[in-house]
């Protein structure tokens, strides 16, 4: 940001505004500007570009920003709005606000502020519909300096009266935490009159106190309100809920007289955000019990709490609601759609929604490519990405992040390697810290563990806790003790606090009856007052989620459910499952070992689904954590022995399990 003070501190005075006017109407500037709203290609777009120069309207301003406009809805068009610009001679206030505005909206913030500059540079003076975008610019790059030099222009002009210039600009200190300079304009803006502080500058610091988790003042903000909108009380119960304060914005929300969609959706998201998926899906059913209607939004919201929870049956019901109650399939729908189909498992059905879409974006091919890599299915991961090549639409560092991790669940090494070099090499594409921690997995996968620690040595960016991470999963896996111990030295630098280092290095001892050690490690977590962090699994039975916490006894079940597990594991032991007590983080008698082990989460939400769900029902846990080894064996035995398929989401990956083996080859 050094270039961009300098190149600010430096800019011209600009002068007072300039008296001009449109390019007087020619009989076919409506013609044009029609047919430049209409289309949808760069082809289009460069086809009308010819004939407005071949009709000498190119000076026709009106018709040049249209063109501007229209080219930078889509990033891919950008490139061609910024040749358009550069290419109007002595382009005015008009173009220049055009491009400010198309670079804002296309997150090239950077880029928005520097064409900024060359307005001022270029002696034309900004109106109020230049700094909205300029300021969303400077929020996005947190530059609060930047922000204040940017405030005393505004002053100099005499816009800061104006509403929608104002809005933003408390906006922007509160976005960048300048909450103070914020608060000072709201107040000074009371004495300009009521129509000064409109409804959304009120939400927009209240949102911000509530960010700063400053509760007190963002309430008294609420209560000093002279008129309370739906949006104001929706503003103060996601601020809430953003910030965990899940109890208050209950409160909040009980009191609330009249429920509109917003504050619906908001609660909806809320829970889901804050992990709380079932009460994000009953609050859904709620509202349409009570005579809501969803929106988009709405749906999107509730899709994402059916994926996270790993609930298929009701993910199913919503998608029945949804063809049944008029809703345009948008692609923000679909796409919702194929996300919670492959995070429950059912990649049959996220592929018909996925084929029967037709506008398809990255996004969308990349939501599919995921559900494809991490349920296991390399096959279906590289058709996908082959079509999506073939449609012309060109692969970004996510969806070889997605296609590499696919490969890395199969143990295709070399494919994975392949995919990772043609990112670098054939579309100039760095890796980021995720690509490097799934190259790393892939090669642990295969044994390779001297080339994944080389990988890490020559990486261009320092290796992080995730780096280590996946290099230590890879030494447990195959017991390389030496290179463990290094990795647990990297990963306690990195962070001292975090319970995985010393839970897998205890497991890593315990695996080769290095008990002393074990004791050592459980004693250091003692001393820095670190805990591992507590399991709990979803599971949903007959359209209801329910959720399981390591130990469990506080369902109402809780007896039978013990009582089958006993049973599940005394049928097991006599086809041959063995408890794999070296799971368990500390030396402690055998007996006492499998009673530590059988209170895992995932094994109690076993025992729930063979109670009381369907004889040929699949069963579908979803799992915070990885997975443990001997829950991971239980559930073969389990499969083989009931006949049923059992799917379990862990943090990781997918595990589907059937007639006594796991998709992931018991790799993971």
């Amino acid at each position: 940001m050094k270039a961009l003070r300098l190149l600010f501190t430096n800019t011209k005075k600009h002068s007072p505004a300039k008296k001009w006017s449109f390019t007087p109407l020619f009989t076919d500037e409506t013609q044009f500007i029609s047919l430049i709203h209409a289309s949808k290609t760069i082809k289009h777009l460069q086809q009308i570009h010819a004939q407005i120069i071949l009709h000498q309207q190119f000076s026709n301003t009106r018709i040049v920003t249209q063109l501007i406009s229209s080219s930078s809805f889509k990033k891919n068009f950008l490139n061609y709005a910024l040749s358009i610009f550069r290419h109007s001679k002595n382009p005015n206030l008009f173009l220049f606000n055009s491009l400010i505005r198309a670079l804002a909206d296309n997150s090239y913030y950077m880029s928005s502020i520097s064409y900024f500059l060359v307005m001022l540079r270029s002696n034309i003076r900004p109106n109020s519909l230049t700094f909205p975008f300029v300021l969303k610019s400077t929020s996005a790059l947190q530059e609060g300096w930047l922000g204040m030099e940017i405030h005393n222009e505004i002053l100099k002009l005499g816009l800061l009266h104006d509403r929608f210039v104002l809005l933003h600009l408390v906006d922007m200190y509160a976005k960048v935490g300048l909450l103070d300079c914020a608060s000072q304009l709201f107040d000074e803006s009371s004495q300009w009159g009521d129509d000064a502080r409109s409804t959304l500058i009120w939400n927009v610091l209240i949102n911000g106190f509530c960010k700063a988790g400053n509760w007190g003042k963002a309430l008294e903000l609420f209560e000093e309100m002279p008129e309370k909108y739906g949006s104001t009380w929706s503003s103060l119960i996601d601020g809430l809920m953003k910030a965990g304060e899940i109890n208050r914005a209950m409160e909040l929300w009980h009191s609330m007289e009249e429920k509109d969609v917003v504050s619906w959706t908001t609660m909806i998201d809320g829970f889901s955000q804050n992990e709380q998926h079932e009460k994000a899906i009953s609050m859904f059913f709620e509202m349409l019990e009570e005579g809501g209607k969803p929106n988009d939004h709405t749906i999107v919201c509730v899709l994402l709490a059916c994926a996270k929870a790993g609930a298929l049956a009701t993910g199913v019901r919503i998608h029945d609601y949804i063809l049944n109650n008029g809703f345009t399939i948008k692609r923000g729908i679909t796409t919702a759609l194929v996300d919670m189909y492959s995070k429950c498992g059912s990649i049959e059905n996220a592929s018909c929604v996925f084929d029967k879409t037709e506008d398809k974006d990255l996004h969308t091919w990349t939501v599919m490519i995921w559900g494809c890599a991490i349920n296991g299915y390399l096959h279906k991961a590289l058709e996908f990405f082959n079509k999506m090549k073939s449609t012309g639409i060109k692969p970004d560092g996510v969806v070889f992040l997605a296609i590499i991790t696919a490969c890395s669940h199969a143990g295709n090494v070399e494919k994975g390697l392949d995919f990772f070099n043609k990112m670098k090499k054939d579309y100039s594409i760095p890796p980021t810290m995720k690509h490097y921690a799934v190259m790393v997995d892939l090669y642990g996968r295969s044994g390779r563990l001297d080339e994944a620690l080389r990988l890490i040595k020559n990486m261009e960016i320092a290796p992080d806790f995730v780096i280590w991470g996946a290099l230590f999963s890879a030494c447990r896996a195959h017991k390389n003790i030496k290179m463990a111990e290094y990795a647990s030295e990297k990963l306690l630098e990195l962070e001292p606090k975090h319970p995985g280092s010393y839970v897998f290095l205890s497991n890593v001892y315990a695996g080769v009856d290095r008990w002393q050690d074990v004791e050592k490690v459980r004693s250091k977590m003692k001393n820095k007052g670190v805990v591992k962090d507590p399991g709990w699994s979803y599971i949903e039975i007959k359209g209801k989620v329910t959720s399981f916490v390591a130990g469990d006894c506080g369902h109402d079940l809780s007896d039978e459910i013990h009582l089958k597990l006993n049973e599940i594991v005394k049928s097991a032991r006599e086809h041959g499952y063995m408890p794999e007590t070296e799971w368990v983080l500390h030396n402690i008698e055998e007996e006492e070992k499998e009673d530590a082990l059988g209170s895992h989460s995932e094994k109690l939400a076993l025992a729930f689904a063979l109670i009381c769900s369907g004889d040929n029902e699949v069963i579908r846990i979803v799992k915070n954590l990885k997975i443990c080894g001997d829950c991971h064996s239980l559930m073969k035995y389990a499969s083989k022995m009931t006949g049923r398929g059992i799917v379990v989401r862990d943090i990781k990956r997918f595990h589907h399990f059937k007639d006594g083996s796991c998709s992931c080859q018991d790799y993971w």
